[in-house]
């Protein structure tokens, strides 16, 4: 199979899909691999490292979509890339469809088989692909909330650490799955006072102890979201219900009470965002403010610090590929988990939850495999 992985084109975004090393696996299964010119500069791998590695170099992306089986990316196709997707075609990527009707009718359109990171599953119904992106954002966000909160950057002005004398900033994060276990880590580390709000009795007892009564836990209902945004300078939105969209938990009402100058960071917004006034941004212009509260809610919050990255990125998406670029669509067949990603498939959609976001009926993965 030839294996290809263009440039990425999304704003700011310096990740790439395959690493020099990743390279030399797939060549090394016996498979060609196609790199477009200058697509692994952003992590400091040039062409000259691919070539190493056994890579063909393309110049043009558009020769990487024309000569490749499998499309290997990191974000999610933009306009000018889903066109140039055909049937018959493997795509193996985020996609983020439930939140993004436009690129669903255009992966739709172009009969390819998409395969999405973030809803393949593993032996312990985790998402293993997603959860390598999740531990960065998670990190991320709680840098991005403190650098939001300074004075000359529209925030309130308060160190989250504090000081002898003055107390330390206060951090809500809503949801104790992988993203919010890391924003918790980092901005306990930091020295804020931290909470984190989850409806998992079992999860909640799970990070009480991996924290030993450093951050503190709170069953979430409705009064106890507002009782911690209220009294927060920082809400990680950390929330996330696979493939489907992101529940609106914290609403335009809401912002009323809580500080001015307070800081939201929505790590769901890949999903649709969990805060109703959330729109998604890019890392030129990250923030924006509504009712007095600034807004956080970068789409590809890991690009920022894509050597680490990419590499925690293909050290979980490897043995899929593999899988993908060894058996074809028969890997998919054969392996509940790789199933589990399938998204779309020859113009049918095939995951419930982004059919039920999206209006469309949904596909058996087994069924449309086996019609095709």
């Amino acid at each position: 199979m030839r294996v290809g992985c263009p440039k990425e084109i999304k704003n700011h975004e310096y990740r790439v899909g395959l690493t020099p090393a990743s390279v030399r696996e797939y060549v090394s299964h016996g498979h060609d691999v196609l790199v477009e010119t200058g697509a692994g500069a952003g992590i400091g791998a040039d062409d000259n490292a691919y070539r190493a590695a056994g890579a063909q170099i393309a110049q043009t992306a558009a020769e990487v979509f024309a000569r490749s089986d499998m499309i290997v990316k990191v974000k999610e196709p933009q306009p000018d890339e889903w066109v140039q997707l055909r049937e018959g075609q493997i795509l193996y990527t985020y996609l983020h469809l439930a939140p993004d009707p436009d690129q669903a009718k255009g992966l739709l359109d172009s009969g390819v088989t998409a395969i999405a990171y973030e809803t393949v599953t593993d032996d312990r119904g985790g998402l293993p692909l997603l959860a390598p992106m999740s531990e960065v954002a998670g990190r991320l966000s709680i840098q991005a909330g403190a650098t939001a909160l300074q004075k000359a950057n529209g925030g309130r002005g308060v160190l989250l650490g504090g000081v002898p004398g003055v107390p330390p900033g206060k951090v809500t994060i809503i949801g104790g799955g992988v993203v919010g276990t890391h924003a918790a880590r980092m901005a306990a580390g930091l020295g804020a006072d931290v909470t984190v709000l989850d409806r998992s009795i079992p999860r909640l007892r799970q990070l009480d102890d991996i924290f030993s009564g450093r951050v503190n836990t709170r069953y979430s209902t409705v009064e106890a979201l507002e009782e911690e945004c209220f009294s927060a300078d920082i809400v990680v939105g950390a929330v996330l219900i696979p493939g489907a969209a992101a529940p609106k938990l914290v609403t335009r009402e809401m912002l009323t009470g809580m500080k001015k100058g307070s800081v939201l960071v929505d790590v769901a917004i890949d999903q649709g965002g969990c805060f109703e006034t959330s729109r998604a941004t890019t890392h030129s212009d990250p923030t924006f403010e509504v009712d007095g509260v600034i807004h956080y809610c970068v789409a590809n919050m890991p690009g920022a610090v894509p050597i680490t990255s990419t590499h925690a990125l293909n050290n979980a998406t490897l043995h899929y590929g593999l899988q993908l670029a060894d058996k074809g669509l028969k890997a998919i067949v054969d392996d509940p988990h790789l199933r589990n990603g399938l998204n779309v498939h020859r113009g049918r959609i095939t995951n419930r939850a982004v059919a039920e976001a999206l209006g469309y009926e949904m596909a058996e993965p087994q069924s449309a495999l086996a019609a095709a």
